[in-house]
This record gives structure tokens, sequence and C-alpha cells, in this order.
């Protein structure tokens, strides 16, 4: 019910731009987060947004370079990575829950199937 896309590979410094298509659920009332796992590491928090769009969060590694966005009558939320770093290599999971987002990944009942991201020279 979330599919996830756009992963890729780039160089440092570079861009890519994520989207999550929802269907199957009521999209506007469900609170999005993006979440990331590395290998052999734990998957972790990244950015979510509010089911308005009008309240966003960060995790501190990715603030001021990611920006997460949605668009309720496309059904599609959005990270947008600017400034990439070899560091934000990983694949990278859309979720949903309903009304309010938190930084669990624990706490969401929807889960898209990932896309890889590479950041390598």
């Amino acid at each position: 019910q979330l599919q996830a896309s756009g992963g890729g590979s780039v160089q440092p410094g570079g861009s890519l731009r994520l989207s999550c298509a929802a269907s199957g659920l009521t999209f506007s009332s469900y609170a999005m987060g993006w979440f990331r796992q590395a290998p052999g590491k734990e998957r972790e928090f990244v950015a979510a947004i509010s089911w308005t769009g009008g309240t966003t969060y960060y995790a501190d590694s990715v603030k001021g370079r990611f920006t997460v966005s949605r668009v309720n009558a496309k059904n599609t939320v959005y990270l947008q990575m600017n400034s990439l770093k070899p560091e934000d290599t990983a694949v990278y999971y859309c979720a949903g829950r309903p009304e309010i987002f938190t930084t669990k990944a624990y706490d969401y009942n929807y889960w898209g199937q990932g896309t890889q991201v590479t950041v390598s020279s």
C-alpha cells in the first residue's frame, strides 16, 4: 500500500528525490515518516510530516539538507535529499501511521518496500 521510488546512485554533493505513493488508505489522515537502514545498522528515523503537511521534523543528521513534503491530492509523500554524503547510503523506507507522527519505527503501521540510495565517488 506504500510504494517508494526514486533511489539511485549519486556522487557526494548530489541530490535525489524519493517518492512514496499510497493506496488503500485514507492518506490525508496519515502522518508519514521516512526511515533508512544501512548494512549492519538498525533502522533509523530520517524525517516525518504531519497529515496536513503543516509540521515537519528531521533527524539532526539530515536537517538543512533533506526536505519532506506531501501532496494529499496525489496520495504521495516526497523526500528531497540535497548535499548527499556517503553516510547517507542506505535503503530508504516510507511509513505511515494515523494522525500524529513519531520518530519510532515501531509506531508505524504501514511500510513501503524500500529504495536504495548509494552515495559514492
